[in-house]
């Protein structure tokens, strides 16, 4: 059955591939029909537009006052230019044919290079805990523990369940140690992915399961696990029918992270006072100064790259991200999302833009020069200054330089229900050329 199974993904894939470059050349063959040399022309400004855009945003991001409002002005204005030209010259159905035409192919050419779905993550049948201990936060993700009914429902189970009250003590980690002391023998928390964090690391330190209740606002983690973001209290099945998986842990320092750990503009913008109450202008006040180098460290990025062994270092980059495993990349509706948990390497994003032609240049994505992808086991990053402002999850921090961040691998027992949405499948980046050897059965 498999073998038939996997015949029929295959003839699937030759037909979609070839849907894809039928779809390319009719999309290449309206310009060229409808429009003839002008074609040329339409591309170009269109690209040219798109590029005076992308300028444009750096310009507004650097620049204040009037220098700003222009910026936003002309970045705003590029692309209905480009759209009434194409109308004036009667040649805006055609540019809107080609782009639907694009689109088909696109989405048909990704479905056709989509690789078979990885293994998944072993998964280990384990007897269900007997004395979980959870922690929750009533006013993360606008209060989904109460919505949900959380606590009234764990306790149903037999756990016993702590919620953290306002004005009380929130040193998670010292209360997940305290409950282990008293015989827990799992511990788990319905809060963002920062809570998560410091949890884990205590389940980790201990060598018992984390159960994750998706109960934040993003709840990354809970995604890259493949639970129900939408209903956590879906995940407290783990509690009777579940199953533990191996998965790594980012650390900074001596700081867990089950997300990633970010340096640079964001970070430092994130540490500023006014940023809860009015984040968009905090942003927009602090910014400028970040990005170009008037305020704020220097960093220096060091690594070797897993891949190549090569020796990899960027200086003064705007931005540094550091992930507990590689993000996605080329899959826009993926952003941000991680396909494996266990793969024992850290994901590595240096971003560098000294000027609009680089802020243009980044539109191709990882190729761009300003953009550094790695995958590395550790990484350093350095300053010029003694400290450096750092974001672990989502939770702001001042740490002395150099930072180091390193990956533990499998050191987190996670407890899942055995049923369970999981991770989307992968979106790849288009590629003509394994296309073309895909439609004609030479791959």
């Amino acid at each position: 059955m498999d073998i038939v199974a996997g015949a029929r993904s295959a003839r699937a894939r030759r037909w979609l591939a070839r849907s894809a470059i039928a779809a390319g050349a009719a999309a290449l063959l309206v310009l060229l029909v409808f429009a003839g040399l002008k074609s040329v022309a339409l591309v170009a400004v269109g690209l040219g537009g798109l590029a005076l855009s992308a300028a444009c945003a750096w310009w507004a991001l650097t620049r204040r006052g009037l220098g700003r409002f222009l910026a936003f002005v002309v970045g705003a204005a590029a692309p209905v230019a480009v759209i009434v030209l194409y109308a004036l010259y009667d040649l805006l159905w055609v540019v809107v044919g080609s782009l639907v035409l694009c689109a088909v192919a696109g989405s048909a050419g990704r479905a056709a290079l989509r690789p078979p779905k990885p293994a998944p993550t072993p998964e280990f049948r384990t007897p269900p805990p007997k004395r979980p201990f959870l922690i929750m936060n009533p006013w993360s993700g606008g209060g989904k523990v109460g919505k949900f009914h959380l606590r009234e429902k764990a306790e149903a189970l037999g756990a016993e369940v702590l919620v953290l009250e306002a004005g009380g003590p929130r040193d998670v980690a010292e209360l997940a140690r305290r409950a282990i002391s008293d015989g827990a023998d799992l511990l788990g928390v319905a809060g963002g992915d920062g809570t998560q964090a410091q949890v884990a690391a205590v389940a980790a330190e201990h060598d018992i399961p984390f159960l994750v209740l998706p109960a934040g606002t993003r709840n990354h983690f809970a995604l890259d696990l493949g639970l129900d973001r939408d209903d956590p209290s879906t995940s407290l099945d783990a509690l009777t029918d579940g199953v533990e998986l191996r998965v790594d842990l980012g650390f900074i320092g001596e700081l867990a992270f089950v997300n990633n750990a970010s340096f640079g503009t964001y970070a430092a913008v994130v540490q500023s006072p006014a940023y809860r109450n009015d984040k968009v202008r905090t942003i927009m006040r602090m910014i400028p100064d970040l990005l170009t180098y008037r305020s704020g460290p220097r960093l220096v990025l060091r690594a070797a790259d897993e891949v190549t062994g090569e020796p990899e270092s960027v200086h003064e980059p705007q931005a540094v991200l550091v992930s507990n495993n590689p993000y996605r990349m080329g899959d826009r509706a993926g952003l941000g999302r991680r396909d494996r948990l266990d793969s024992g390497i850290l994901g590595v994003l240096g971003i560098k833009v000294d000027s609009p032609a680089q802020a243009a240049d980044l539109l191709r994505g990882k190729h761009a020069h300003g953009l550094t992808v790695l995958t590395v086991r550790e990484v350093v990053v350095d300053a010029d200054e003694p400290e450096v402002q750092v974001g672990v999850d989502g939770e702001a921090l001042t740490l002395p330089t150099p930072v180091r961040c390193r990956i533990q691998p499998q050191a987190l027992r996670v407890r899942v229900p055995r049923d369970r949405p999981g991770v989307p499948p992968t979106s790849p980046p288009m590629d003509w050329r394994r296309l073309g050897k895909l439609a004609t059965g030479s791959s």
